[in-house]
């Protein structure tokens, strides 16, 4: 017995061994990566997160196609990117459409000759109890936040091979991680897409294609007035949009984008973003039982159902009262504005 305790401990510090060598070669590898001159492809870029990282993106030299389902949105993010003087492509696209998703990768590849790097941001949340929630909020979830990143990666799979490697970054969220009360089909499809990604990850090493989840927790892009809310949807809108303005429990979206560009350069596996996200993680990694009472704790405290079973839902810009927008609120609504979340 003592014999086989000393082996596994002896090959479990060798595959730690090794896979810090591996991610230390990766990161190493990683550093001579640049998107000057490098052909993106950006999800959701037309506001919030994926508008903060096309920002970023364009500074550093990138040629960018953002992809969004909003034309007027997009409209109004590429005048902001034209600014900077690079070449950026706009495209209405809807993600869980594959034949959409298609189209606007062969363009990109017409534009710019090929895709390098795909950040998978597009994104929806429904926010509201499970009595609220019908199954066509799971399956709009699920279409956008797994399958969307699903059509885009084998979109862009022969053109990353043929350039001999590239990058994908895949947004997932701390509710792929650990499932919130209220933001059930929100959780369900970030848990896939962190399955998804992770997969991807070890399939595609082999072709020098280096995939990166991220996992951020809350960030004020202003999102909430896009967001939609169910039951007592006012009171919903209430508490998801104070929590995201609070800067202790959330952070900006410019640092945000920051980070995941750099992940993205080193190749990184994954990102936590936030130290109150990799705490929480931590948490429910460890003691499992007690993160799930602290969430129905917390669950106790959230608006119930309204008693109705009603499936509406209605966007945060509806759903406001007395408390939001209010001065609690102040960040996230800078956020909206500066973020082309408003209209």
């Amino acid at each position: 017995m003592v014999i086989m305790m000393r082996k596994a401990t002896a090959l479990g510090g060798f595959l730690i061994g090794l896979g810090c060598g591996v991610s230390l070669a990766g990161r190493m590898r990683g550093r001579g990566f640049s998107f000057s001159g490098r052909s993106v492809f950006l999800t959701g870029g037309s506001r919030g997160l994926g508008l903060v990282m096309a920002r970023q993106l364009v500074a550093q030299g990138a040629r960018l196609t953002i992809v969004a389902r909003d034309p007027e949105q997009l409209r109004r993010a590429e005048e902001q990117l034209r600014g900077v003087g690079v070449e950026v492509l706009c495209l209405a696209c809807d993600v869980s459409k594959r034949e959409q998703v298609e189209q606007a990768v062969n363009a990109a590849v017409a534009r710019f000759g090929g895709v390098d790097v795909l950040i998978n941001n597009a994104g929806v949340i429904q926010v509201g109890p499970l009595e609220h929630q019908g199954i066509q909020d799971f399956e709009e979830a699920l279409a956008i936040h797994l399958f969307g990143p699903l059509f885009t990666t084998m979109a862009v799979l022969p053109h990353l091979r043929r350039a001999g490697g590239g990058r994908i970054v895949n947004i997932s969220s701390i509710g792929g991680k650990i499932s919130v009360p209220h933001l059930l089909p929100y959780a369900v499809s970030k848990f896939a897409l962190v399955g998804l990604s992770d997969g991807l990850r070890s399939e595609l090493r082999a072709d020098n294609i280096f995939v990166t989840t991220v996992c951020p927790g809350l960030m004020r892009t202003g999102s909430p007035r896009n967001a939609f809310f169910k039951g007592q949807h006012r009171r919903e809108y209430a508490w998801f949009t104070i929590s995201d303005s609070l800067p202790v429990l959330s952070i900006s979206a410019d640092y945000a984008a920051r980070k995941i560009l750099e992940a993205c350069r080193r190749g990184s596996a994954r990102l936590l973003l936030g130290a109150q996200t990799k705490a929480a993680v931590l948490l429910n990694e460890l003691f499992p039982g007690a993160t799930a009472a602290l969430l129905a704790m917390a669950n106790r405290w959230l608006p119930s159902a309204d008693g109705t079973g009603s499936t509406a839902s209605f966007a945060g810009h509806q759903s406001e009262s007395a408390l939001a927008p209010s001065w609690v609120t102040r960040l996230t609504e800078r956020a909206a504005a500066r973020n082309n979340q408003l209209g």
